[in-house]
């Protein structure tokens, strides 16, 4: 017994320093990393803090610290809520089309059918391009002049429609477009929740009789309760930073009409050259983000332990 405690001081000292010098070793590691974040994130959050607090216009070398003057003109300002509401649309909207038609999509092709493989390569390709360019795209499409649904509707003998004019349609326009050029992420991740299933399950499942609706309700939904909680949380932040698309489609109009947050952050830099007003509407788009993704996480964590 004596032997046996000797033995175990002895090793003690050589256990610290082994774990000494693999904490040493991970700090190396991790400390590229920290000083990213600090460079371009951590230190911009801080200016912009900073920033939000003054009247500067963005270019003069003069500022002036004016407190909460700029948050209380956010509160009264229309067009703030106007782009909040404007932003969730887009965030929330573009997350559950996403996530239905990526879903739909990875159980069709997670089946044995034919050019399965050319189907996923083209529902995935827009993921590549530049939302910018994929608005200007859509843009051609819709356009009031020569726009190619109007061509095709006068060849028709209809009249031209103004659908990215409409304030009350170009914001679920912009939402469809956005959910067209994401679901082959949502797709992909749904895909590999899918492939990770063992089909015992599903004999299992048919040999005691279960239906397809039962066989997804029991089995598949459950075991894929990560990836949802993984495309909710993506798709709910990508959604809520929409900027690209809306620029090129619309650029917001008419007025203001489908501004997003980040856009009119934009149009209030460069185009107002009111710098403070535009760090109050960051700092709230940040906590926006935040408190929803938080909320997403922590409720589909939860579903993923009740499966």
């Amino acid at each position: 017994m004596n032997d046996l405690a000797k033995s175990s001081k002895l090793s003690h000292p050589k256990s610290s320093k082994r774990k000494y010098r693999v904490g040493y070793s991970l700090f190396w590691m991790y400390l590229p990393a920290c000083i990213l974040v600090i460079i371009f994130i951590i230190y911009p959050f801080i200016d912009g803090l900073k920033i939000s607090f003054t009247n500067w216009n963005g270019f003069s070398q003069d500022s002036k610290f004016i407190g909460l003057e700029q948050y209380k003109r956010m509160l009264s300002d229309s067009t703030t809520w106007l782009v909040v509401r404007n932003t969730l649309i887009y965030g929330l909207g573009s997350t559950i089309l996403q996530n239905i038609f990526g879903l739909l999509y990875a159980l069709l092709l997670n089946q044995k059918i034919r050019m399965r493989s050319v189907t996923r390569i083209i529902v995935y390709l827009p993921v590549i391009i530049s939302p910018l360019i994929m608005g200007y795209i859509w843009y051609f499409f819709f356009a009031y002049q020569d726009g190619a649904l109007n061509d095709v509707l006068m060849a028709l003998g209809f009249h031209q429609v103004n659908t990215l004019g409409n304030m009350h349609l170009n914001i679920w326009i912009i939402v469809l477009v956005n959910t067209y050029q994401y679901v082959g992420i949502a797709m992909i991740i749904y895909l590999a929740g899918l492939q990770s299933i063992s089909s015992e399950y599903y004999e299992a499942a048919q040999i005691d009789g279960a239906s397809v609706f039962q066989q997804f309700k029991k089995i598949t939904f459950p075991l894929i309760a990560p990836a949802i909680t993984i495309n909710m949380v993506l798709n709910i932040i990508g959604g809520l930073k929409l900027f690209d698309v809306i620029i090129s489609l619309t650029g917001g109009g008419p007025g203001n009409a489908s501004q997003s947050m980040s856009t009119y952050m934009y149009s209030l830099y460069f185009d107002q050259q009111d710098a403070g007003f535009a760090a109050t509407q960051g700092i709230l788009m940040m906590f926006i983000i935040l408190i929803l993704s938080l909320l997403a996480l922590a409720f589909f964590k939860r579903k993923e332990v009740e499966a």
